[in-house]
């Protein structure tokens, strides 16, 4: 019997158990290894703080999306020695591999930046990547009568790009709903250049902060957070005031990663970014947040990559060569406030432009353009991840490479 380790059961190492048990041989064992019982709708953790999802909503046990065949061993890895092709669990066992599937994710750390983690967190100084932090600012804001409210990135790369950005459209909404938004100075602090991740989407999408009264601030370098004056500094010496502070952390590959000695500075694994094969190892494969590939780390490219890597890892047990079929697509809906949002659609070589989607010329989608569809699409997905993404099921009439069809590059 030869064995498949999966390491971690999120988003991408669930849709990945789903697909290999179907397609792998019958002389082949998989193994989905992770310490948590719980799986998270993660785009939902978005929602939350302005009450339009519980808590509830968004959680369900892992055992109901892996499959009966695979075994979940629910353990702590400590770290890989792809030398001897092992896994060492935090109880000592170890676990031997023919192919290693790496699907650790990343998550949020707060201790990187000086003061982030201090007396301030989770009382003026929030995170909405995890639900301990999206349920805390959601009781912040129930009782929040103004004053300055900062939205925040640390670094890139980071977990869903855009949500930031979203969360300062759905707190402009939010406030005006509540009758307070000309008591709430709003701004939006990036180390970026710009509000969005692609220059050509900040150039066509400006005229939104604009209208929103949404103040920039690019090219901010966080260095500290000065609990006491409620300042965040850059390198640079700049400063912003808050009341409020809505941070994302620096995101950070797993500690098993840092542990096994082969990770990168942020612990990400250095992965093929067409094939899905790691630097590390020929046997050694990886998908979403845990690669070093330079693309979105959202629920999509998960998506788009588990279809390439299925391929790959059938290729590679039979001796075949890989195929260089991942391009980076990513697509996502970017929420904009008062039932609204964007769709925009991406790869390594195409930044977001106007188009229709998915169908060329017909949609019912339109690319980088505000509308109610989009808002139900974004809504809609919630059904789609729990009941096709994670369950490793193609979704229907969207290619894992990005169509040129219908998209204006002008």
């Amino acid at each position: 019997m030869k064995n498949l380790i999966i390491l971690g059961a999120g988003t991408a190492g669930t849709m990945m158990s789903n697909h290999l048990h179907k397609r792998l041989p019958a002389d082949w064992k998989i193994t989905i290894v992770d310490q948590r019982t719980e799986h998270y709708y993660q785009p939902g953790f978005l929602f939350v703080p302005f009450g339009i999802y519980e808590p509830e909503e968004i959680v369900k046990p892992i055992s109901k999306f892996i499959p009966k065949e695979v075994d979940w061993l629910q353990i702590e890895v400590d770290r890989i020695d792809k030398d001897t092709d092992t896994v060492y669990l935090k109880n000592g066992d170890s676990l031997p591999y023919d192919v290693l599937v790496i699907a650790t994710g990343n998550d949020i750390a707060p201790e990187e930046i000086e003061g982030m983690s201090g007396e301030g967190w989770h009382k003026d100084i929030f995170d909405f990547y995890t639900l301990e932090g999206a349920t805390k600012l959601h009781q912040k804001l129930k009782d929040f009568e103004g004053g300055k409210v900062v939205v925040h990135i640390c670094e890139m790369p980071i977990k869903c790009p855009v949500a930031p950005l979203e969360f300062a459209f759905l707190a402009d909404a939010y406030f005006e709903n509540r009758g307070i938004r000309d008591k709430v100075d709003l701004s939006f602090v990036t180390p970026m250049s710009g509000a969005f991740t692609k220059p050509k989407a900040t150039e066509k999408l400006d005229y939104l902060l604009k209208e929103k009264n949404i103040n920039v601030v690019p090219d901010f370098n966080i260095e500290r957070v000065d609990n006491n004056e409620k300042k965040i500094y850059d390198y640079a010496g700049q400063e912003v005031a808050y009341d409020l502070l809505i941070t994302t952390p620096t995101n950070m590959g797993s500690k098993a990663i840092e542990r096994s000695g082969f990770g990168d500075e942020l612990n990400y694994v250095p992965t093929n970014k067409a094939t899905l094969q790691t630097k590390v190892k020929d046997n050694i494969f990886a998908i979403g947040d845990a690669t070093n590939v330079p693309a979105s780390k959202a629920g999509s490219v998960a998506h788009f990559e588990g279809e390439v890597l299925l391929e790959n890892v059938l290729n590679y047990i039979e001796g075949k060569p890989l195929k260089e079929g991942f391009d980076g697509h990513a697509n996502c809906f970017v929420e904009t406030g008062h039932g609204k949002a964007l769709l925009i659609d991406f790869n390594y070589t195409h930044e977001p432009v106007t188009g229709t989607f998915p169908f060329p010329g017909v949609g019912p989608l339109r690319l980088l353009k505000e509308s109610r569809m989009n808002h139900m699409g974004k809504m809609a997905f919630k059904w789609i991840y729990w009941n096709m993404l994670i369950t490793g099921k193609h979704i229907p009439f969207i290619p894992n490479k990005m169509q040129l069809a219908g998209k204006n590059f002008d």
